[in-house]
């Protein structure tokens, strides 16, 4: 298990050993192919600016709050999120990187425009949520790749309770590579806080309103080409995805126009995406449109993953095993980056 202990002084030597470091251990496959590139959805776990919001309920990450939140730590996770992001592209950083636990605008402008990301261009796609503790979704992309003409944010919605408010849904509609239009939908479905049974219908109003955006994509576009990533805080083989969403575990000639949960095999695996004491669990997943899978001229599909790279883990003392090495145990601060592991589609652009 590898361990770094990084003082702020020395990020400009060291910063550039851990990017080649975490690029060797990334979980992909080893193909030698430079027109190779990915697309990533992580939940950044936490990612909150410094100043005290007095429109939502932040003041956990603040100085004065209770994990003394404060600029160099604010810095220090930055700078990881973006070596995380860098190592999962081996040859080339993701096209587009959905995420969610967002505060807001200014952490992903610290995020694309101060770090070793800077040089890539990253665009980015924010708004404010409801969320009453201001966590939003976000899409931040290289312009010169992947081109949005259309954005809109989707409310969640519960007619039986108004005051109801969770993360809208984000719909982006972009160019890849000047050749074919990818839809993508970044999520981030309530949470199971409160019990499992408790907040289960939350969830499902979330997959309807997916649902619904996505049926109404592919009537006016027949065959799109559609992606839809989060933390859905289900797992593939819950209700709100196979019956409300209605995703299929595999892509045969009986589900032609269906979407394919592409995650649904990560379930059997040993490291899945996030770890509930001695269980793991897969709520970041992708879904795709069947035709994202078909044979094109612009790209060739060739796999998704779960990127678990050993920095991104360490030991699991309590429960056994490993577990993801999250920037807080409890309120102690550990340096580390999120109680999530970040998922990818790895593609092959075909047209370069």
């Amino acid at each position: 298990m590898l361990k770094f202990f990084i003082g702020m002084k020395q990020l400009s030597v060291l910063g550039f050993l851990l990017v080649l470091l975490m690029a060797h251990e990334s979980q992909s496959q080893d193909r030698s192919g430079k027109d190779e590139y990915s697309f990533m959805f992580y939940n950044a776990e936490n990612y909150f600016d410094c100043e005290n919001d007095s429109l939502t309920n932040d003041d956990e990450f603040t100085f004065e709050g209770a994990r003394r939140w404060n600029k160099g730590r604010l810095l220090d996770k930055t700078d990881r999120l973006a070596k995380v992001i860098i190592a999962s592209g081996k040859w080339n950083p993701p096209l587009f990187v959905g995420l969610c636990e967002i505060e807001n605008r200014s952490v992903l402008e610290l995020l694309t425009k101060s770090t070793i990301l800077s040089k890539y261009n990253y665009k980015i796609i924010q708004k404010d949520s409801p969320d009453e503790r201001g966590i939003d979704v976000a899409l931040i992309f290289r312009q010169d790749l992947y081109r949005p003409f259309d954005y809109q944010y989707i409310k969640v919605a519960d007619p039986a309770e108004p005051t109801f408010k969770t993360r809208e849904i984000l719909q982006v509609s972009g160019v890849l590579n000047g050749c074919d239009t990818i839809h993508v939908f970044v999520n981030h479905w309530p949470s199971r806080y409160g019990g499992i049974m408790e907040t289960v219908r939350f969830r499902k109003l979330a997959a309807e309103t997916l649902e619904m955006a996505v049926e109404n994509l592919k009537t006016k576009f027949p065959g799109a080409k559609i992606v839809c990533t989060g933390d859905f805080n289900d797992t593939p083989r819950d209700e709100s995805l196979t019956k409300v969403f209605g995703a299929k575990e595999t892509n045969d000639a009986g589900h032609r126009g269906e979407m394919i949960n592409l995650s649904s095999g990560w379930m059997s695996e040993a490291v899945q995406t996030l770890k509930n004491q001695y269980s793991w669990e897969v709520f970041d997943q992708w879904i795709v449109s069947d035709s994202f899978l078909s044979v094109n001229r612009c790209f060739r599909f060739l796999n998704a993953e779960i990127m678990h790279a050993s920095f991104l883990l360490e030991p699991d003392t309590k429960f056994g095993g490993v577990k993801p090495k999250r920037t807080y145990i409890g309120f102690k601060y550990q340096e580390g980056f999120s109680d999530h592991l970040p998922v990818l589609i790895r593609i092959q652009l075909l047209n370069q």
